[in-house]
């Protein structure tokens, strides 16, 4: 198999044109609700069950990204918090939080909760699920989420290194399988460079992924935070996650291809420009650059405030 980052014009090429022949010549944008752009607030933001608790110390978050999110980690001001958002003509939330330093987050205090949002609101609801067993991906499931959210790591050596956890792929796959039974739609997220800027197993995660091919996969990368283990390292270049886009079409033609929202803003547009060309299917946070490239490329566009995990009514002609 040949290392991700090797691959030429041709290839790029290739894989944009089996993505317009399955899926079309359009790319749909997303503004997330976490993030304003031109003023503009997306409608989808993510609530922390754990509010900025997390005992899992991971290597390139060390709880970090669960700081600007809302705290619902009450049952009860998770119902509240969602009730007040749709109020406010929110379309639908991304349930994370922390985990307990097993890879889970505690989603069994919160399956009344969301069910009684479900019940309550028309919220879609999206959960970052984390590790799970069986027994909670069919309470989720029995609640009313509407999609799991799960990073798929391929190095066993990652998984201790980075999540700390020494059965991480047995944990990956019995969660997967536990997923599947219960028939929760999954969107799997795979983070290139996970292994402290390097690539190292993301040949393997996707496929995983393949395996049980899904109907969208959204690839990030990743990021050098301030205070965790990782600040000091080097991203992932774009050439790097363009080459994990390029396996991904080749292994999962009819499968979408989102470039997430989590991926270093510095040298943003050479990513987007290179996930264009490869002919991604949805991207976040897209730069004017690439708003601009996607019509001279004479590409469809649509615009959606909520997360690229999500396809939820009519796209517009801007934020």
């Amino acid at each position: 198999m040949r290392p991700l980052d090797h691959w030429d014009d041709v290839q790029l090429e290739q894989a944009r044109e089996l993505s317009w022949a399955r899926h079309g010549k359009k790319i749909l944008f997303y503004l997330p609700g976490m993030f304003v752009r031109d003023g503009v607030q997306g409608q989808y933001p993510a609530l922390s069950v754990t509010g900025r608790d997390c005992a899992q110390h991971c290597a390139h978050c060390g709880g970090a990204l669960l700081q600007s999110m809302p705290d619902v980690s009450k049952p009860g001001s998770l119902l509240e918090k969602c009730r007040a958002l749709e109020a406010q003509g929110v379309q639908g939330v991304l349930l994370s939080g922390g985990c307990d330093g097993r890879g889970r987050v505690p989603w069994k205090n919160f399956i009344n909760a969301i069910a009684e949002v479900k019940r309550q609101t028309g919220l879609f609801v999206s959960v970052h699920c984390g590790m799970l067993d069986a027994a909670t991906a069919r309470d989720l499931k029995s609640a009313g989420a509407d999609q799991a959210l799960i990073d798929i790591i391929g190095s066993a050596e990652t998984y201790y290194k980075v999540y700390h956890l020494e059965d991480g792929p047995e944990m990956l796959d019995s969660s997967l399988d536990a997923l599947a039974r219960a028939g929760l739609p999954v969107v799997p997220h795979i983070v290139a460079g996970l292994h402290f800027g390097k690539l190292l197993g993301e040949s393997w995660a996707l496929e995983i992924v393949a395996r049980r091919p899904p109907a969208l996969l959204v690839i990030v990368a990743c990021m050098n935070l301030p205070g965790t283990d990782m600040a000091g390292m080097t991203p992932p270049g774009a050439r790097e996650v363009c080459g994990v886009i390029l396996r991904a079409r080749e292994l999962m033609p009819d499968t979408e291809i989102s470039l997430g929202c989590a991926r270093p803003r510095k040298g943003a547009a050479d990513l987007e420009e290179l996930a264009l060309l490869a002919g991604v299917n949805r991207m976040a946070l897209p730069s004017q650059e690439a708003v601009a490239m996607a019509s001279c490329m004479g590409l469809e566009t649509q615009f959606r405030k909520t997360c690229c995990s999500v396809r939820l009514g009519e796209g517009t002609a801007g934020w």
